[in-house]
Order: C-alpha cells, then structure tokens, then sequence
C-alpha cells in the first residue's frame, strides 16, 4: 500500500486545497508546459504576470513558510479575475516546473494565450 506526503506544515490561507488526483494532474500539467515555456514561477515573475491581467491558472504550494511571502495572492488573483488552487507541497511543485529548488508560487498559461 503506497502512503501519501503530507506536509508536516500547511498553511492556513491554503484553499482551495486539490485533492489527491487534482494534484497529481496539476504537476503533469507544469511538467508538460515547462517543454513548452508556457510557465512562470517564483513570487516576484508570478505577481507581475497576474497583474498585467494576463490568462492562467495560478498554483501555489500549501507547505511555505512564512505565509506572509506569498500571503497576497490569492486576493490578487480573485482581484483580476485569475482561477488559483493550492497543491501539497512546494517541493513537489519545484520538482514539477524543473526547477532545482522548491518553488512556492507558478502560474499555468495556455500556449494559445501566451502573450
């Protein structure tokens, strides 16, 4: 029987949380739009893009601490009009965008929309 990760930390902003398939179609879904450079990561390139009112699905990591790092978000995306949704854990979402560290915030754009 395979047991599942849970994070040791998840944050109190983090819903909507995925559930078990939703996440691991999330992460197949990062992976496949890294090939296609339609991803953006990390906090400071995720905010810009989302605030310029461009199309996504924003993907935050529920295990990050301090929350205050990315804490804004979520109002952010409610604010433009941006759907978001909260997966397990950042080191998965890293290991997913091909990255080498965990990453804490990305945003999924559809290769059509890409501006």
């Amino acid at each position: 029987m395979e047991t599942e990760a849970v994070p040791l930390h998840v944050s109190p902003i983090a819903n909507p949380m995925a559930g078990e398939n939703l996440n691991k179609k999330l992460l197949h879904m990062a992976r496949k739009l890294v090939d296609e450079k339609c991803l953006k990561r990390g906090v400071k390139e995720c905010v810009k893009y989302i605030r310029k009112g461009n199309p996504g699905l924003c993907v935050l990591a529920a295990d990050v601490s301090p929350v205050d790092v990315y804490s804004h978000v979520p109002v952010l995306c409610e604010e433009m009009g941006m759907p978001y949704i909260f997966v397990r854990s950042q080191m998965e979402l890293g290991q997913a965008t091909a990255s080498s560290n965990p990453t804490s915030i990305a945003v999924l754009v559809c290769p059509e929309e890409q501006p």
